[in-house]
């Protein structure tokens, strides 16, 4: 089921994050995708704590979503993440939603992240060591 998928996660939806319509509400996909990448980093050895204590962030810059189905209150789903690199300051996850049930393409996203430190740019080379052997690992994406 993962395909090129390097990551998954499941979760379950929660009543409260639907809306009027009984449908999981846009803005709450979001979330899901930013679970999946935290847990992700933190299966990487990446201490976010740690390293926003050093004043270094990954902040989202752009995030594309594309929105194919609903989830509805009760639904099993599984989000998948793969990683890629664009140039030497953007991080680049696209990642999908799949409902359980029926293996339904629910959301697919790219989400694009720009790495800071102390509130400036800053290339991965210029990063501890701990995230310059991480982001060794992660291939350029067009």
């Amino acid at each position: 089921m993962m395909n090129d998928f390097i990551f998954q996660t499941g979760l379950q939806v929660r009543d409260y994050e639907c809306d009027l319509q009984g449908i999981v509400n846009n803005a709450v996909y979001q979330n899901y995708l930013e679970h999946c990448r935290h847990l992700f980093l933190r299966s990487a050895g990446l201490d976010f704590d740690k390293l926003h204590n050093e004043g270094i962030d990954a902040v989202v810059i752009k995030a594309e979503v594309d929105y194919k189905n609903s989830l509805y209150p009760g639904d099993d789903f599984i989000i998948q993440l793969k990683i890629g690199r664009k140039g030497h300051l953007r991080i680049v996850f696209d990642q999908q939603i799949i409902r359980k049930s029926d293996n339904l393409l629910i959301v697919k996203a790219r989400i694009t992240t720009a790495l800071i430190q102390n509130g400036r740019p800053v290339s991965m080379e210029k990063l501890p060591d701990e995230f310059k052997m991480a982001a060794i690992k992660i291939p350029e994406v067009p």
